[in-house]
């Protein structure tokens, strides 16, 4: 849904605060892996191979908190993503402070000081119904520096008190990211679909 400024609106979803809106304020152009995440995250995904990198950076309805969405299309069958995907689940890399993606800092709007020392919370996702990774991370608009990061899940438990669960920024990762993904599967289906 376009905005009064020509960016797409998203609505909360399941995970995120149900008053949550937030205003897609720039694309990234489609690119490659190499500068998208940090060494070691790299690293872990190489195994699926980078296809293609779609990113987008969103701002929250207040201009405070904005966030990067990537959908990574990688060149992996479905036996390799469950692979993937696995582990990621059994070693915990979604939640590694050294596996974080980076986000997309673009000049001219409120993500313009968002850059690595920004990021706040983050979630990583391996389908394994799709050759694809959706990522989300978030941080403060004013260009923060923050010290302790937090995984999604964790910042989003009702007894957090760090800082970016304190701002919901772990809402804002987690619900866009699920928002996109949401998306994704609906496009996915809707061309895979047979007529009758």
């Amino acid at each position: 849904q376009p905005s009064e400024n020509g960016g797409q609106t998203v609505q909360a979803t399941r995970a995120a605060r149900p008053d949550r809106t937030w205003t897609r304020i720039a694309v990234a152009p489609d690119s490659g892996c190499a500068d998208a995440f940090d060494p070691l995250l790299r690293k872990a995904l190489a195994p699926a191979g980078c296809l293609r990198l779609l990113r987008a950076t969103y701002t929250d309805a207040t201009r405070s908190h904005v966030t990067t969405v990537g959908l990574l299309f990688t060149k992996a069958d479905s036996a390799a993503m469950g692979a993937l995907s696995s582990q990621f689940e059994d070693e915990g890399l979604a939640e590694r402070r050294d596996l974080m993606p980076r986000p997309y800092a673009a000049k001219g709007t409120v993500a313009a000081g968002f850059g690595d020392a920004q990021r706040a919370s983050w979630t990583v996702s391996v389908l394994t119904d799709a050759p694809v990774v959706v990522y989300a991370v978030s941080g403060f608009a004013d260009g923060r520096a923050v010290t302790e990061p937090e995984p999604a899940e964790n910042a989003m438990k009702a007894d957090a008190t760090t800082p970016p669960a304190q701002a919901g920024l772990g809402h804002d990762a987690q619900g866009l990211a699920d928002r996109i993904e949401r998306g994704l599967r609906k496009t996915v289906n809707s061309a895979t679909e047979k007529p009758s």
